[in-house]
C-alpha cells in the first residue's frame, strides 16, 4: 500500500531554510515544514547523481511497506539508497514522471 508523503519541486532559486545534501549534491527544503508537503530541490555546482528526470521535473513521493515489491518491473531512476537507519528511498519512473518510494523502518 502507498501513502502520500510529499511533492518534490526542482527550482533554480534559493529557498528559505534549504540545506545541502552532500550525497545527492543538491539543496533541499524540509517538506515536513511545508503546509503543502512541498520539498524544493536546487542543484549545486557539483554534478548530481540524481537522474535528469528528478533534477528537472516535479516528483511525487509515497511511503511504502515493501520497497523491493514496489520497484519490481519498473524503470529504476535511482537504486535503493539508505538515508538514515530509519529510511531507505528509491526512485522509479511511472506514467512518465519520477516517483520516490520511501520505506521507513518500524
Amino acid at each position: 500500500m502507498r501513502t502520500f508523503n510529499h511533492i518534490g519541486v526542482p527550482t533554480p532559486i534559493s529557498q528559505p531554510g534549504e540545506f545541502y545534501n552532500e550525497g545527492l549534491k543538491v539543496f533541499l527544503t524540509d517538506f515536513t515544514k511545508s503546509p503543502n508537503r512541498l520539498e524544493f530541490l536546487r542543484l549545486s555546482d557539483e554534478p548530481s547523481p540524481l537522474h535528469e528526470l528528478i533534477q528537472t521535473h516535479t516528483h511525487v513521493a509515497y511511503e511504502v511497506d515493501d520497497l523491493d515489491a514496489e520497484m519490481a518491473g519498473k524503470k529504476v531512476l535511482m537504486e535503493k539508497t539508505v538515508c538514515s537507519p530509519e529510511l531507505t528511498i528509491a526512485f522509479v519512473e511511472e506514467e512518465g514522471i519520477a516517483v520516490e518510494l520511501m520505506q521507513f523502518t518500524k
